[in-house]
């Protein structure tokens, strides 16, 4: 249950950064995504290359 929690964890994170609509992202999408917020980069465009 580790897993899901810190799955739910970085959902969490992902939400509180304004990376919206973050359920269908896995694990590696959602820490990219926050790796590009956490540099700067704008929500909507973190997330839109963290999942190609």
């Amino acid at each position: 249950m580790g897993d899901r929690t810190q799955l739910h964890e970085l959902r969490q994170q992902a939400h509180n950064a304004g990376i919206e609509g973050n359920s269908k992202m896995s694990e590696k999408q959602l820490r990219d995504a926050l790796r590009k917020v956490g540099r700067g980069e704008r929500p909507e465009m973190a997330k839109q290359e963290a999942r190609r």
